[in-house]
Parts: structure tokens; C-alpha cells; sequence
């Protein structure tokens, strides 16, 4: 059955990126000891969302899109270009609708809610979001983007696991 996943990492603080969404802070710590994790958590990913804040930065700052043929949503109200060969698509309005064919596209694999915090906290609004997977970085920055903005009490969350990965953590959340 496919799962809707937010996978993102945060700072102590609940920020996934500063101000200016930068995310110096994270990349300081290399991937030396979450790249065979990583490996393994996107090896079960059959499809992407993000918003065009998360889109800009990774073909700013990530030397090209590194999702291959990965079927993606990007969820924007602007008018944005397609990397050459990505299946990128760009979406407005109804998540639901969005989540339906991410889902779709999955198959039996997931769909990886990439960011940011709005895009999750729509999922979690429409009650389409399973997991939180957060890594928890040694780090803190008292302002920046949210985590999970949202507009109400999330409901409970229960705690599925926890891994160590060198000096950050990773906890996994079902919702309810």
C-alpha cells in the first residue's frame, strides 16, 4: 500500500531552512552518515510532491535534478520550466487531486512529500499524509521555515521508531 511520507530534516528548533531558505546549516554535516540510509528510503519512493520553493532550490543548489524519471508534482501557482527529461508536472488547487495521481503513479512505493512545511501541512490538512520521518539535526537557528506549519492541533502522532544516525536522530511518526 502506498504511504505518503514527509522525509526532511530539521534543526532542534522545529526549522527546515532559514530566512532565507538556505539550508547552510544542514549541508555542513556532509552525508557521510545518512547516505546508506537515504539509499535505502528512497529506494521504496515511486513518486514525488514539492512545492516550487523546495523545486528552485534543488536545481539551484543541487547541479541538476537528481530524481531521473521519478514522476513529480510540483505544487505552484507560478509558471515554472521542466528540467530536460524529468516528469515533472505542476499542480495547483485540490491536494487531494495531486495525491490521487501521485499515488497512482507510486504504485506498491511511496510518494515522498519533499517540502517544505506548506506542502506537508496541506497533506496533513487533507488527511493524506502517514509518516513524519525527521531527522533531527545538532543544530539550532531560533527563526526560519517550520517544519509542519499548520493551521490546528495536529492530531496525535505515535511513535514508530527512532534511529541514530552520528550525532542526529531520525524519528518516524504515524499519524493516526
Amino acid at each position: 500500500m502506498t504511504r505518503f511520507q514527509y522525509y526532511v530534516a530539521s534543526t532542534l528548533d522545529g526549522f527546515i531552512a532559514d530566512e532565507h531558505d538556505g539550508l547552510e546549516w544542514l549541508l555542513q554535516f556532509g552525508m557521510a552518515d545518512f547516505s546508506e540510509h537515504y539509499e535505502r528510503f528512497f529506494a521504496e519512493v515511486g513518486a514525488l510532491v514539492l512545492g516550487a520553493t523546495t523545486f528552485e532550490w534543488v536545481l539551484r543548489e543541487g547541479g541538476g535534478w537528481p530524481y531521473d524519471a521519478l514522476p513529480t508534482w510540483v505544487l505552484t501557482h507560478r509558471t515554472l520550466e521542466a528540467p530536460d527529461g524529468a516528469d515533472v508536472r505542476f499542480a495547483s488547487g485540490e491536494v487531494g487531486v495531486v495525491a490521487d495521481a501521485a499515488a497512482a503513479a507510486a504504485g506498491d512505493r511511496n510518494v515522498w512529500i519533499i517540502g517544505g512545511g506548506p506542502v506537508a501541512a496541506q497533506f496533513l490538512a487533507a488527511a493524506r499524509l502517514d509518516e513524519l520521518l525527521v531527522t533531527y539535526m545538532p543544530v539550532a537557528l531560533g527563526r526560519g521555515r517550520p517544519l509542519l506549519p499548520v493551521a490546528e492541533v495536529t492530531p496525535t502522532l505515535e511513535l514508530t521508531s527512532v534511529t541514530r544516525l552520528g550525532d542526529a536522530v531520525e524519528h518516524v511518526y504515524r499519524l493516526g
